[in-house]
């Protein structure tokens, strides 16, 4: 075999390596590409063959994952019903002390020490707030599908700002809406993004802000992105991952459900909606559509 024979035949053999490096490589994008589109979709239901040493990685990346989901789903359950337990039972125990004491009261003559009648009007006024708490949790938990079409989101700030015109100028605050490209459009349920954008504008009322700043613009991944800034007073930090969970409220006449139903709402829209800061300086809430 002449050196030119030998030439051909690595050169050949360089090429084919190439080839099959490449077409691994690409294999290997897919894959990866794959996993992170369920991953970003909450989608934890794949699991690649242990035939070699990339996938076993992959399936261990996602097992971290699935781990951090469950401990996460955990926690949050414990935190509601954590809420859920405490606002039962401080409607529930004055009802049952108060009649325990009435019933007690009551000499064989069937006379009472105690007032009745205010005892009575205690116990219904308790009972209506626990059926206004459970008209609260059935509110929290028939969020409807929404019914999606095109709205230009300068079209609808203008109305949301508008109907919002009254309330902020009587806590002298200034609601703006700016973004960074015209034309920008979401496909979405009017009815259910204006009652998100509406919640946030009046949480930030109800802090102190003066100024409240909302604005578009289109990400590099192709998503539309809002954010909504106030200079009212920041979230607690001890607070600020539990201002999500159904009922947890740091407001005295709050409901604690506007932020559960407005991520629900969002989760329904594949979008998110997350707090991104809350410092001396400014309150920042962020909304992505997919």
């Amino acid at each position: 075999m002449d050196y030119r024979t030998i030439i051909i035949a690595v050169a050949v053999a360089v090429v084919v390596a190439v080839l099959a490096t490449l077409r691994a490589r690409r294999k290997a994008i897919r894959k990866v590409a794959y996993m992170m589109d369920a991953l970003e979709d909450g989608e934890l239901n794949f699991r690649f063959r242990d035939n070699n040493k990339f996938n076993r990685t992959l399936n261990r990346i996602r097992t971290i994952f699935e781990k951090q989901r469950q401990a996460h789903e955990q926690d949050s359950w414990t935190k509601l019903i954590r809420v859920l337990t405490h606002e039962i039972m401080n409607t529930v125990s004055p009802i049952a002390s108060l009649s325990d004491a009435m019933a007690k009261s009551f000499d064989e003559n069937g006379h009472s020490e105690l007032d009745v009648k205010a005892g009575l009007e205690t116990i219904s006024d308790s009972s209506k707030n626990l059926i206004d708490f459970v008209q609260t949790y059935r509110q929290l938990s028939g969020v409807a599908k929404p019914v999606r079409k095109a709205l230009e989101l300068q079209e609808l700030m203008d109305s949301i700002i508008g109907l919002n015109s009254e309330f902020t100028a009587a806590s002298g605050a200034e609601c703006r809406y700016r973004q960074e490209e015209s034309d920008l459009m979401i496909y979405a349920d009017e009815g259910q993004i204006s009652q998100i954008l509406i919640n946030l504008i009046k949480n930030a009322v109800q802090a102190g802000a003066k100024h409240i700043d909302i604005s578009a613009e289109m990400s590099r991944d192709d998503e539309v992105v809002i954010q909504v800034a106030n200079d009212g007073e920041p979230i607690p930090e001890s607070a600020q991952e539990q201002i999500f969970i159904p009922f947890y409220t740091t407001k005295k006449d709050g409901s604690g459900i506007g932020l559960a139903i407005s991520r629900q709402i969002m989760r329904n829209h594949n979008g998110s909606i997350e707090l991104l800061q809350s410092d001396a300086q400014r309150t920042v809430f962020e909304l992505r559509f997919r």
